[in-house]
């Protein structure tokens, strides 16, 4: 476990966060203030104090630099507001969304629903007189329905007395079953209850199993510690045989090498004395180191000379071949450059046409000057160099840039990319591991070997994009890769098909690779020299003359080295004959020195074989004790063991007897089952009878409900049921006539029926279709009505409450904006640049639509433009970011802001300029602290006595966190202190 403390300070003290990382576990622990809490009360304390760890105007990790600049206005007006606001700011500012989105809808709403309203009262006026006389109609049509539905409950009523009666005679052979049942439960609760107590005794017995098996594996471990101990007995003893051979293996080297000195100093003896022939070697030597020195310098001019004949011919081949091509070839680059990049071969154009404008060289876009070796690995570059910085002109001065960048993209409008070439070349410099070590992984040559291309557009590539580092290789690098990976350390690779991008964590010092397919080269496959082709001509007749002079002086030197070949062989002959003379007593001397030396360490090699006889006897005698004690539990474990067996068997007995009786009860429940079946039975019959009884009665119901037009869920007339149904007649009928009023005889029913369908026949041509859209209308009409009123009271609330949020939102946030601004321009002012901040929207009524813009100017020759992630450069986006959060600071709420290595993009200028601002920025009084993380600063920065510097330590050499021991290290500074003066 590793606590984590986090000091926040507030009005009332400290607020303390601590959090307890449990790895084996994967748990954590959270503390306030030293009390246990949970992650959500430590969220809802962070939350009070406004801080955020996902806004960027609080936070601003590396790799979210590029998404400041990416926020639209809308987001950076949020997080701003959610930063430096007050806290019923952004809420006023959601309100008003939500209000002026309501309020569209609402309008929306009423205007549809009103003229809805006009189209329906309209289409009512024009059917209420047949309305009228429908209802009429229908009220003799309710009294025929009702007469012709009275006839089938007679029927009804016969069959249900019927069923009632056998209804009674299956009631009572249902309770006897109900009483045969309940005879049956005690025995069914016993043997549940056996089979519980089963149950129990296979767990106690699967427990005891597992209790043995754990003491069977600890019994297998205690054996294999014994083994172990056996082991390591023996391999003391074998090392102590080792070093007793090794004593008697120099003894006996010491004898012969005693030996091999006193035959050599008896040769020495006999040796003849030979210093008289120095004098003659000495003049052989000169000699023949004179005729070297000229033999080779006849040789240098030789193959001087056929390096220049060799490399004339190559250069007259190269000459003749770029002739042949460059009538096809030399247009082909610029066709494709004017069919992809228009703005950029318009700029060429006119670049050609204004060179005498600037002072220093200025190269073409990249893929026009570069000159590939061998078209086949075009796509090795293309792949490596972004499409942006290919079709870039390179620049030697930034004031010859920024005169070109004024012209084309100023006045002509012409979207161009621009670089500048290194002060210093970096085109000659060596990489850091030779070719030949990269050979056997594959690797034929680094990128920079395979093209040509004037020094500052190679000085830019190799000090940006390093490829003078970057090696290519086959299909059998790709093959090994992970191999290439770990033993070479490079950081980018290129084989046949992809290339390989291998990172380090700063942290876990892991390595990380990914890798990507080739694209196919489209520009870089024609080859095209644009200044050589100037030359050409010239220089085939200037090396046509240089061959002949190269092949007239080389005849010449063949003659001389020839002469000189002979003579050095003479004199080597005569030097090689004294040299035999007089170099064997010498090389006896230095033999015998040789042994004498050997003889000597060997004799200071000793080895104290009583010692390690000693050392490895008291090693062994503590095994055996260590083995002893290990025994001993052995025993202990074997014992136990056997117990666990005992009260397993036990237990299995005990089991048997239950299932035994389990058995009886179950034979004892089977008869009583039986008597059961026949009582059900003859129920089973009765209710059969009842239901057939029940279904006709149901049919006759069904048919009786049908001609009364009932449902399921209806009343019944009340001669059979206590209450009356009534039948719907509609709009305008007359109350329904109960079963009762009307006629009780068949006769009486068949004559009022005769009646009523004569006076219903008189009323023809009326559509029932136009009654119910009439109707339908009407409830329409009423419910739109209210509908409407209620949606203009809504309407006019929402207008007042949105007028009400707009004045306490907008009027405090113009307020907060003009702050900023006057921040930020002050800020920008000190760097001799322009930036401002306003509050931007195209209606003032869309309050989705308000952000903060933010425009800046780096030149003074330029207009303000908005900061995009487009326009400026990394560099110019990084500062502008960090001024803006800078002028956030002295009215930030938040406690504390965190701002991660945002210095990595700026050039060395700006990042002093804008580390001073912090510095005076985040010392003043009553503002929030200020987090300020990178891996490396400027020299001779200005810092605060209020400034605290951190540095963080980390590497493959680190100790582990379970080796970290304070008290030990400050033990061990005390003795350091103390040994000094002694020595």
């Amino acid at each position: 476990m590793k606590p984590v403390d986090h000091p926040w300070f507030r009005t009332s003290g400290n607020l303390v966060i601590t959090r307890e990382i449990d790895v084996a576990k994967n748990q954590s622990f959270w503390f306030i203030n030293k009390k246990s809490t949970t992650q959500k009360v430590v969220e809802e304390q962070v939350a009070a104090l406004n801080i955020q760890v996902g806004n960027l105007c609080q936070f601003l990790p590396q790799d979210k630099v590029g998404e400041f600049a990416k926020l639209s206005k809308i987001e950076l007006l949020e997080a701003t507001e959610k930063s430096i606001g007050p806290p019923e700011m952004h809420k006023y500012h959601c309100e008003l969304k939500n209000f002026r989105e309501k309020e569209k809808q609402l309008e929306t709403s009423c205007k549809e629903k009103t003229e809805y309203l006009e189209k329906m009262i309209q289409r009512n006026e024009r059917y209420k007189q047949d309305v009228e006389r429908f209802y009429e109609r229908k009220r003799h049509l309710d009294l025929i329905e009702m007469l012709e539905a009275k006839r089938p409950w007679v029927e009804y009523e016969n069959v249900r007395q019927d069923y009632e009666e056998v209804k009674l005679a299956r009631d009572r052979a249902k309770e006897e079953v109900r009483k045969l049942k309940e005879g049956q439960i005690p025995i069914t609760q016993r043997i549940e209850e056996i089979e519980r107590q089963r149950h129990n005794l296979e767990a106690r017995i699967k427990e005891k199993a597992t209790d043995i098996k754990e003491t069977s594996q600890k019994c297998k471990q205690k054996q294999d510690v014994i083994e172990r101990k056996d082991k390591h007995i023996e391999d003391l003893q074998q090392a102590l045989t080792v070093k007793q051979n090794e004593e008697h293996d120099r003894q006996r080297r010491i004898s012969n090498t005693r030996k091999m000195i006193e035959d050599l100093q008896n040769e020495l003896k006999t040796t003849e004395n030979c210093e008289n022939l120095q004098p003659q070697i000495d003049a052989i030597t000169n000699d023949l180191r004179r005729v070297q020195d000229e033999k080779a310098l006849c040789e240098g001019e030789i193959i001087d000379k056929r390096r220049e004949r060799e490399t004339l011919e190559k250069e007259k081949r190269s000459v003749d071949d770029h002739i042949v091509r460059f009538d096809n070839l030399m247009n082909q680059k610029e066709d494709k450059l004017r069919q992809r990049y228009r703005d950029t071969y318009d700029a060429v154009l006119w670049l050609r046409n204004n060179r005498d404008k600037f002072k220093q060289r200025v190269c073409e876009p990249i893929m026009l000057t570069i000159n590939m070796k061998d078209n086949k690995n075009a796509k090795y570059i293309e792949n490596h160099i972004p499409s942006n910085d290919l079709r870039a002109f390179v620049f030697e001065s930034q004031e010859d840039m920024e005169v070109f960048l004024k012209e084309v993209r100023d006045h002509k409008k012409l979207r161009v990319n621009a670089v500048i070439a290194p002060k210093s070349s970096y085109a000659d410099k060596a990489p850091s591991r030779p070719l030949n070590e990269l050979k056997q992984y594959g690797f034929f040559s680094y990128l920079r070997e395979l093209f040509d291309a004037p020094d500052p557009v190679m000085s830019y590539l190799c000090c940006q994009y390093h490829i003078h580092e970057v090696p290519v290789g086959t299909e059998r690098t790709r093959e090994r890769i992970e191999r290439v990976i770990q033993e070479t350390r490079l950081k980018q690779i290129y084989t046949a098909e992809e290339k390989f991008v291998v990172k380090t964590s700063f942290y876990s010092n892991q390595v990380i690779s990914s890798n990507t397919s080739l694209k196919v080269a489209q520009f870089l496959t024609v080859t095209v020299d644009l200044e050589q082709r100037r030359h050409l001509e010239e220089q085939l007749k200037e090396i046509n003359r240089k061959l002949q002079a190269v092949e007239s002086g080389l005849i010449a030197l063949r003659e001389t080295n020839k002469h000189l070949e002979h003579k050095d062989n003479e004199l080597r002959q005569k030097k090689k004959e004294l040299l035999e003379r007089k170099t064997k007593k010498r090389q006896l001397e230095q033999k015998i020195s040789s042994k004498l030396g050997s003889l000597k360490l060997m004799e200071q090699d000793t080895c104290n074989l009583e010692e390690e006889e000693r050392k490895a006897s008291t090693k062994i005698k503590e095994i055996n004790v260590q083995k002893a004690k290990l025994v001993t539990e052995l025993t202990n474990l074997i014992k136990i063991c056997t117990s666990l067996h005992i009260q397993k068997v036990d237990l299995i007995l005990q089991n048997t007897t239950v299932i035994s009786e389990k058995n009886k009860l179950e034979s004892d429940y089977m008869a009583a089952s039986s008597q059961l079946r026949l009582t059900e039975q003859h129920f089973i019959e009765l209710d059969e009878s009842r239901q057939r009884l029940l279904q006709k009665c149901r049919e006759l119901m069904k048919r009786a409900r049908q001609v009364c037009n009932l449902g399921a869920e209806q009343t019944i007339p009340q001669e059979y049921q206590t209450q009356v149904p009534t039948i719907p007649n509609g709009h305008n009928s007359s109350p329904p006539m109960a079963f009762q009023d009307l006629p009780n005889t068949l006769d009486e029913i068949d004559a009022l029926l005769t009646e009523e369908r004569s006076r219903a026949s008189c009323f023809t041509g009326l559509n029932p279709t136009v009654v119910e859209e009439y109707t339908k209308r009407e409830e329409e009409i009423e419910q739109l009505t209210e509908e409407l009123k209620i949606k203009n009271v809504e309407l006019d609330k929402y207008r007042e409450n949105i007028s009400q949020v707009k004045e306490r939102w907008l009027n405090p946030l113009k307020e907060l904006v003009e702050k900023i601004n006057e921040k930020f321009s002050n800020f920008f002012s000190s760097m001799q640049c322009a930036g401002e901040i306003d509050l931007h929207t195209e209606n003032e009524e869309d309050y989705d639509k308000y952000g903060i813009r933010i425009r800046v100017k780096f030149r003074s020759s330029t207009q303000l433009h908005e900061l995009t992630p487009h326009h400026q450069s990394g560099g110019e986006r990084s500062v502008s970011t960090m001024l803006y959060l800078m002028a956030l600071q002295e009215l930030n709420r938040c406690p504390f802001r965190v701002v991660d290595e945002i210095n990595q993009g700026m050039d060395p200028i700006n990042e002093r300029r804008v580390f001073e601002m912090v510095v005076n920025t985040a010392c003043k009084e009553n503002t929030s602290q200020y987090f300020f993380i990178t891996p490396k600063l400027l020299q001779n920065l200005p810092y605060n006595e209020k400034m605290t510097v951190l540095f963080v330590y980390n590497g493959p050499h680190m100790l582990e966190p379970n080796r970290w021991n304070l008290k030990a290290f400050q033990r061990r500074r005390r003795r350091i202190t103390f040994t000094q003066p002694s020595q």
